[in-house]
């Protein structure tokens, strides 16, 4: 009998001590979580000048910049590298910098002036509407002014058929009419070109909201 219940007691003494080893496991498994999870807060920041001696400081000199720094934690272990500052590099990339700071200042008023590709080409397509309807109206008056000199062309050859002196008002009505079709195919070169223009203008602000899309 006190066998037995010596064997019970060792067996609840284990399962104690057992109890004990996992829920001491279970701390410092969380602790140490807890520790790892905190990010490092660098305290020193250290560089080596062109003798390879060690300057440290609480902040970030001109000094650092230069040379490169280490970024340390309060126990001075390092937590950060920061490569040092190359000048030559820094101007090499500085008209690069100035094309991509345009491009980005380009970008924000696109998408200021047309928010998306679908206002863009909303908008494209009504001035271009606009465009040909003023084309059409243009070569509408041409062509009235083309038929007007044939009209007028036909009254001085019947005039020269009978031998006749064409009349002032006629010849001068031939010189306004030839002027006037000259004017109105300049117009209508102009807006055929303004019509192109437009359109590549916009088939390329379109292209570039798509991609920023």
């Amino acid at each position: 009998m006190q066998s037995q219940f010596k064997q019970k007691l060792a067996f609840i003494a284990q399962k104690k001590m057992t109890r004990k080893f996992i829920f001491l496991f279970l701390m410092i498994f969380q602790f140490t979580s807890i520790f790892a999870q905190t990010p490092l807060k660098a305290t020193w920041y250290r560089y080596y000048d062109t003798k390879g001696v060690a300057n440290i400081s609480t902040n970030v000199t001109p000094n650092h910049i230069r040379h490169g720094y280490e970024a340390l934690d309060q126990n001075m272990q390092v937590i950060q590298r920061n490569r040092a500052y190359n000048s030559e590099a820094d101007i090499k990339k500085a008209p690069l910098r100035a094309v991509q700071a345009q491009q980005k200042s380009a970008d924000l008023k696109l998408k200021k002036a047309y928010t998306n590709s679908q206002v863009a080409i909303k908008k494209r397509d009504d001035a271009l509407l606009y465009i040909k309807k003023q084309l059409a109206f243009q070569q509408d008056q041409l062509k009235q002014l083309q038929n007007d000199r044939i009209y007028f062309k036909r009254q001085q050859m019947e005039h020269l058929r009978k031998a006749e002196t064409t009349p002032i008002a006629l010849k001068n009505n031939l010189d306004y009419n030839q002027k006037n079709i000259e004017e109105k195919k300049k117009t209508i070169n102009s807006l055929q070109t303004n019509y192109r223009n437009t359109q590549a203008e916009y088939d390329n602000i379109i292209a570039r909201l798509k991609t920023l899309e």
